[in-house]
């Protein structure tokens, strides 16, 4: 499907209940249990606060795919993507390119493994814990219960969401990071295994049907290994495995544009590892990196200060508040905008 029909049929599917960034545990509760008998819904677990961590399965084809968002808290564009799917699904079932997808495919989502994270607007969960260092500890009930449906599942193939900071940018265009991928490494020499051979090839098909839209804005992180890292663990385990990183679309904080790209690139990720669509690794290594050049402010002054947006979240409400960057984050060469006072803002 080509990509402006794509982002048509997005616009015609985009759960409009969903405003701003800020997604609470409870409208999960309500947006899953009000699908329509074809979705099957389960609670899975429970976080370290005793909320429920709900899965949504739907497809009857034998390619399995495993997608989770929100293990970290505070990234909330790839989850509105993921409820945008299935407002598709139900849209458009007996389209022809989406009734392939159905019979081609068994998915197994859970659209907001943190809900802790989520509620608090925290990256780590409730026991300050980043559940994307503890792959192999699985100190967590949020991690033991990725696993556990993992080994149960048995997926062909799994979806990593994520979202990342305004910081990364690439150095020799100064473009804005706007989506990041990566086929996680499967050993310390970064070997490309069949499964990252998979991963690749799937990450170069949406890379090949998104960048006349996006030129120079996507990009992929560096694929040092870590199996602490839960991308790396499964792929080290021989599944094929896509880490989606939504970034900084310009001017766009609430992160719409940035969700319309990544239901984009489910679409032509499923497309891919429901076809067998295959790139060789070479047009995979052709993708730029990208690296933290970024910063949302420049304060103009005696000095040009280099700032960054701390968010915080007060009664479902995030607030933008500007701090000195971080050396840890970046050179902060390019920024965002140029001010010449910096405040705070609020984005519901």
């Amino acid at each position: 499907m080509i990509l402006s029909k794509v982002l048509e049929e997005f616009t015609n599917c985009r759960e409009e209940a969903i405003s701003g960034r800020y997604i609470s545990p409870e409208f999960i509760t309500n947006f899953v249990e009000n699908l329509p008998q074809e979705f099957t819904v389960s609670i899975e677990g429970n976080s370290v606060e005793k909320r429920p961590i709900y899965s949504v399965k739907f497809g009857s084809g034998k390619t399995k795919i495993l997608m989770w968002s929100q293990m970290h808290g505070n990234e909330s564009t790839t989850t509105k993507s993921l409820l945008d799917f299935c407002n598709f699904l139900q849209k458009y079932k007996y389209q022809n390119d989406v009734k392939n997808v159905l019979d081609n495919c068994t998915f197994f989502m859970i659209p907001m493994l943190n809900p802790d994270g989520s509620k608090m607007w925290t990256r780590n969960n409730a026991n300050d814990v980043d559940l994307n260092r503890d792959s192999q500890d699985l100190s967590q009930p949020e991690s033991k219960l990725l696993r556990q449906i993992f080994n149960d599942f048995k997926p062909d193939f799994c979806f990593n969401l994520h979202g990342q900071r305004t910081i990364y940018g690439f150095e020799n265009t100064g473009k804005p990071s706007i989506l990041s991928f990566l086929a996680p490494s499967a050993n310390e020499e970064r070997n490309f295994t069949f499964s990252r051979k998979q991963s690749a090839s799937v990450i170069t098909h949406i890379f090949k049907n998104l960048q006349d839209d996006l030129d120079g804005n996507i990009g992929l992180y560096n694929d040092a290994f870590n199996n602490n890292c839960v991308g790396d663990a499964f792929q080290e385990a021989g599944v094929a495995t896509i880490l989606f990183e939504a970034g900084h679309y310009p001017n766009d904080y609430v992160r719409e544009n940035t969700r319309a790209y990544i239901f984009a690139s489910l679409w032509y990720a499923i497309e891919a590892c429901q076809k067998d669509i295959s790139y060789p690794v070479e047009d995979y290594k052709m993708i730029p990196e990208h690296s933290k050049c970024y910063c949302d402010l420049h304060s103009k002054g005696v000095t040009i200060e280099k700032l960054q947006y701390k968010e915080t979240v007060v009664d479902g409400v995030i607030l933008f508040s500007p701090e000195p960057l971080e050396e840890v984050l970046g050179t902060g060469v390019f920024c965002h905008k140029e001010v010449d006072n910096a405040s705070s803002f609020k984005l519901a």
